[in-house]
């Protein structure tokens, strides 16, 4: 396979990743495999998995612990490519990356990941890949400089050569104040990788092998080994709640800043939410507070105003959204439709131009072009076993205050009267009036009045 490499380079040789999520993440606190727990809509993992197809590899393995079937499970759904291999029992990185190394080619180039760094670009992992290619090195480490270094180890170089990474309780101060720091993402040679890892010494403390001290020992046979520094918020992994906020705050600023210089409008973006998958069209107004969850596509020209959540739902070109409107999976908003201010959809098309704009539920229903919901109009589509669908043709008028018992068809050009109840279908171009007929009594206004005066202040009372 012939694979571009930035730098330059055109490689040939076989590129093999293993992703390493045997972790359980037990300081995440709630019991949740940690590389399950979503950051903008999707598991941290897939994050990962994602950004490790695109540099389409030969060999793709993710290294799970015993009994982590949520895990293989999302593993098997966003990568179906992906090898699975048990690490049992978890002795440590060194010990996980071995336990892959039989599934491995043994020519080309091994990339290591972790399943919790979601914030690692396909760019940084080609330089990367680059470096140690180009320098015919064992090994080459990804590093980097965080705001705060407490906890990561440290790269030692002499002059310009990587010889060890040293964890931080063994780095002395000025390796601690002025050393990069090792983000655990590291590039092998593929023909010497088991040799490495083969050979890596079982450290007391722990227990474990550590993957890290493969950087010791190709230098003590010899091996070079390279350093490629990347952005510090790529380097950062995930170990507590307060780190995985800390992730998708940087994740969202990032993806905010994209879809600004893709042209997308957003007068407040720090205040908009984004999915990881969801897609927004230049030319799109996004205004302030508003969630843009998993599946959404909103085209060019489309505004969604301020406080609308919506999740699974299509705004195409010029259709409008809110404000407060919440729209629920399976909504089609087809160009120039309107959804305003406290409409609920679900799984609901409004087709070209047609308008609900307050107060309506629209579930399970379809809404033909030109047509107009009053407000306060809910089509009653679950009877407390399945649901059932409202279709409403082109141009019909719903009266405000109408409920739509579904199954039910509205015809074109059909007008609704306010406050009905409709539980049959409606030819086109007809009228239909569904509600009790008002009955008005002279004068008996006040005398009510005067009864519940009484009763309120406790006469007539028997």
């Amino acid at each position: 396979m012939v694979r571009p490499v930035r730098g330059g380079l055109v490689s040939h040789a076989p590129l093999s990743i293993v992703v390493l999520a045997a972790g359980k993440g037990t300081r995440m606190r709630n019991g949740q495999p940690k590389v399950l727990h979503p950051l903008a809509g999707w598991p941290l993992i897939r994050h990962v998995l994602v950004t490790a197809r695109s540099l389409e590899p030969d060999r793709l393995i993710v290294v799970l612990g015993p009994a982590m079937d949520e895990v293989a499970a999302e593993v098997r759904s966003s990568a179906a490519d992906a090898d699975i291999v048990i690490q049992d029992p978890p002795l440590g990185t060194g010990h996980a990356v071995a336990t892959a190394c039989p599934q491995l080619p043994p020519q080309g180039a091994v990339l290591v990941v972790y399943g919790d760094t979601p914030l690692l670009t396909r760019s940084t992992l080609e330089r990367l890949l680059s470096a140690r290619e180009n320098a015919g090195a064992a090994v080459a480490v990804l590093a980097f400089r965080p705001p705060d270094p407490t906890g990561y180890g440290r790269l030692r170089f002499e002059g310009d050569e990587l010889v060890e990474l040293v964890e931080e309780r063994h780095a002395d101060c000025r390796l601690k104040s002025e050393g990069l720091c090792n983000s655990g993402v590291m590039a092998f040679d593929a023909t010497r990788l088991p040799t490495l890892v083969g050979d890596l010494p079982l450290r007391p403390e722990k227990r474990e092998y550590y993957l890290t001290d493969t950087v010791a020992q190709a230098v003590a046979r010899g091996w070079r080994c390279r350093a490629v520094e990347a952005p510090w918020a790529e380097g950062l992994g995930v170990n507590s709640q307060r780190q995985l906020a800390e992730l998708e705050r940087l994740w969202q600023r990032r993806r905010r800043d994209e879809l600004l210089d893709e042209g997308v409008v957003m007068p407040a973006p720090e205040t908009v939410f984004l999915a990881a998958d969801c897609f927004v069209a230049a030319g799109a107004i996004i205004e302030p507070y508003v969630v843009l969850g998993p599946g959404v596509r909103i085209g060019k020209g489309a505004v969604i105003h301020s406080f609308s959540h919506l999740e699974s739902a299509v705004i195409e070109e010029g259709a409008s959204v809110g404000p407060f409107a919440r729209l629920r999976p399976g909504t089609v908003l087809e160009a120039g439709a309107r959804v305003g201010n406290f409409v609920e959809t679900k799984a609901a098309r409004l087709c070209r131009g047609a308008k609900a704009n307050h107060l309506s539920y629209l579930g399970d229903a379809t809404i033909g072009a030109g047509a107009n919901i009053g407000a306060g109009t809910i089509t009653c589509n679950y009877d407390g076993f399945a649901k059932h669908r409202t279709e409403i043709g082109d141009g019909a008028f719903i009266g405000s205050n109408t409920a739509l018992v579904a199954p039910v068809r509205i015809g074109h050009a059909a007008i609704v009267a306010a406050g009905s109840t409709v539980t049959e279908d409606v030819p086109d171009d007809a009228l239909a009036i569904a509600r009790g007929r008002q009955a008005t009594k002279p004068g008996r206004a006040a005398e009510l009045r005067t009864r519940l005066r009484q009763a309120a202040n406790g006469h007539g009372r028997s």
